[in-house]
């Protein structure tokens, strides 16, 4: 049911910085008039099964936060969420919950706060 997301930053470069050590893509950065938008890859053109989404910059109505607003998971793009997690400090964020296994049935789930703040959940079966 999920079609975009976005994820809010308050310095683009550092967060676009880190999401492409972290995931391994490219993010392509747009402004639209003042709203900054860091476009992920469109899902059709990564490994892993999902939606498209972006990081957004704007000073008053876009703010990163730990705790309030949806949690948003991210696929792993090589089916293995300690892949992400190795690269998530060195890249500028922290891991709050390491690799957990949700179930068999589902598989598994890690949480990180990105560089903006952002509680950011990784997944793979």
């Amino acid at each position: 049911m999920i079609s975009w997301f976005e994820v809010p930053v308050s310095d683009m470069n550092r967060a676009q910085k880190f999401y492409e050590t972290v995931f391994n893509v490219q993010i392509s950065i747009n402004d639209f008039g003042g709203v900054i938008m860091g476009w992920f890859p469109p899902a059709e053109d990564i490994t892993a099964p999902g939606i498209s989404g972006s990081l957004v910059y704007h000073k008053e109505d876009y703010i990163p936060s730990a705790t309030h607003g949806p949690l948003v998971y991210f696929n792993s793009q090589s089916g293995d969420v300690s892949d992400e997690l190795s690269r998530v400090e060195t890249a500028g964020g922290k891991i709050i919950r390491s690799k957990t296994l949700i179930s068999n049935e589902i598989g598994y789930m890690a949480l990180i706060l990105d560089s903006e703040g952002n509680r950011i959940a990784l997944y793979n079966k």
